[in-house]
């Protein structure tokens, strides 16, 4: 499992991802689940993937080929006209690698394999877009009433979300919400853990305006951990007492 939030905001986009998978209790590594490539002064293509780890492996391989030589590998996507081009072509490249795989295991009439992907970017003289692709290969799109994506292990952050997130927040803020959303949901699920990798990007930049991993002992993160528990603790305390002798006359009703 794996927890990934892309966030589109007034000046960009802001992208996070952890870093584990494993394979039962005693198998726990770490793999990127981040990558992004970018033409500087034209075009940046980012991407987060979830699910199963072969699967998200080959779409990276088979995308990363091709825009080493796209003259030779075509699609790429640092060649496709539009933001939306580069979702179909990623949706397409998913699909197909999930079909092929179901059908070289024999698994044709079986259980699927699953993954899923976050797509963001922007194209000299367009908008910032964001994309949420389906193991189907189709998509849908951010939009005013649904301005963030989550993929993997959503539950436990994407409350945090929902009530602190607002379009004109700084990209300081908007990073400073996803790691309260990162660190509700390691603390409630094992299957999602450090190092957090970071992508934030700038409209019309074109080019990372922060990259960077956070690992465990980040100072930043480790105060952000202690400081939202604790505001936690002392929200709760300051709610109203509840009494039982305030309530001994309450008829319960069945």
């Amino acid at each position: 499992m794996t927890y990934c939030v892309g966030m589109t905001l007034d000046k960009g986009l802001v992208m996070m991802s952890d870093t584990r998978t494993n394979s039962g209790v005693d198998n726990i590594s770490v793999f990127r689940k981040m990558f992004h490539w970018c033409v500087p002064g034209e075009r940046i293509v980012a991407i987060m993937t979830a699910g199963n780890l072969a699967t998200t492996q080959a779409v990276i391989s088979q995308l990363e080929e091709r825009t080493k030589a796209p003259n030779e590998r075509r699609p790429s996507v640092l060649e496709a006209a539009t933001m939306f081009q580069v979702a179909t072509q990623v949706g397409n490249l998913l699909n197909e690698t999930i079909r092929s795989r179901q059908m070289s295991d024999g698994q044709g009439g079986g259980p699927r394999f699953t993954a899923s992907i976050i797509v963001a970017g922007q194209i000299k003289g367009m908008e910032p877009r964001l994309f949420m692709i389906y193991p189907e290969g189709n998509f849908i799109e951010a939009s005013f009433d649904t301005p963030f994506f989550q993929i993997g292990e959503t539950k436990y952050g994407r409350p945090i979300i929902l009530r602190g997130y607002d379009r004109a927040m700084s990209f300081e803020d908007a990073v400073k919400l996803m790691m309260v959303s990162f660190d509700s949901t390691l603390a409630a699920n094992l299957s999602v853990g450090l190092p957090l990798d970071l992508l934030v990007i700038e409209r019309d930049r074109f080019e990372p305006l922060q990259q960077r991993r956070i690992l465990a002992n980040d100072p930043y993160f480790k105060s952000i951990s202690s400081s939202w528990g604790k505001a936690l603790r002392d929200a709760f305390h300051s709610l109203p007492d509840y009494s039982f002798e305030d309530t001994k006359d309450v008829v319960a009703v069945e």
